[in-house]
């Protein structure tokens, strides 16, 4: 990827903000080009690197192999040229205000802490208001500044920005399979407890589609606050899947079920499109970008 070094930076963001966008059409708005432009700076970047970049599906663009390589380099560029753009022109110890970060309870207590620990550090005088929610908030009608979720949204005035994906396997407080059993076979899994976050039925269908037969009398307790299901589970009342980030951070569990294939979910990161214009939300939505791409 050397040929970066030679390219327009215009271009390079063009590409971002289309493979972010998911369309040119979405991409244009976003960027306050017309959609004409916008494809003439996608296309002369392609020129440029010698690469095919997109490739249409329908009424979409799709990355090639080559656009995914490239869009981590891209990413990692654009925020390093917010970071040196920040600090240049001093903008970071300027910021100051409330912004409003929505997460869900497992993430805002395993996850961000230390990610806003920076944050505060680069700007000393924004007040962070964290809302732990696993509900959907609306961003449009401003319930909050900038959303952490799994899903990507629809609405065409949100910006969102695909992070890396997380993994989860099952875990299991060791004091449990003490008295259990630690199973070695999807056949051992009939005899022991499963802890349900809130909704048995999809946990039931997620493990079908994993190889694993639960029926509904195996989940005894269950609860739709994630960290009183995971606190649970460090209690002893049974198993469940977790981010393996989450459960690195606690003692007294064990990973268990080796032989199931790793679940992989997504991260997104949305905002409105006040991102281009505020210099807060820029801030922070650069910052939660690359910390969680970092520790996710």
């Amino acid at each position: 990827m050397d040929k970066l070094r030679t390219v327009d930076w215009n271009h390079i963001r063009a590409f971002l903000v289309t493979a972010e966008a998911g369309s040119l059409s979405a991409a244009a708005r976003q960027l306050c080009l017309t959609q004409p432009t916008l494809s003439r700076q996608v296309a002369a970047l392609e020129a440029e690197l010698g690469l095919l970049l997109f490739e249409r599906i329908g009424r979409k663009l799709a990355l090639t192999q080559a656009g995914r390589q490239l869009l981590e380099h891209g990413r990692r560029m654009g925020d390093a040229a917010s970071a040196l753009t920040l600090t240049a022109t001093g903008q970071a110890e300027a910021i100051d205000g409330t912004i409003r970060i929505t997460a869900s309870d497992i993430l805002s207590s395993y996850v961000l802490p230390p990610i806003l620990h920076q944050l505060r550090q680069i700007a000393p005088q924004l007040t962070i208001d964290l809302v732990a929610a696993n509900d959907i908030r609306d961003l449009m009608r401003r319930e909050a500044d900038i959303a952490i979720r799994h899903i990507r949204p629809e609405q065409p005035d949100l910006i969102a920005r695909q992070l890396p994906d997380g993994q989860a396997h099952f875990y299991a407080a060791t004091s449990y399979l003490d008295q259990h059993g630690r199973p070695q076979t999807p056949e051992d899994l009939a005899t022991h407890d499963f802890i349900s976050f809130g909704d048995s039925k999809r946990m039931i269908e997620h493990a079908r589609e994993l190889g694993l037969t639960l029926r509904p009398d195996q989940f005894r307790i269950e609860s739709r606050n994630g960290l009183v299901g995971w606190d649970l589970l460090r209690a002893g009342f049974g198993i469940a899947p977790m981010h393996d980030k989450v459960a690195e951070q606690t003692q007294g569990i064990e990973r268990i079920m080796h032989w199931v294939p790793t679940t992989r979910f997504p991260f997104w990161l949305i905002t409105h499109r006040e991102l281009h214009t505020s210099r807060k939300i820029r801030l922070v939505f650069d910052h939660l970008a690359t910390a969680l791409t970092q520790r996710i």
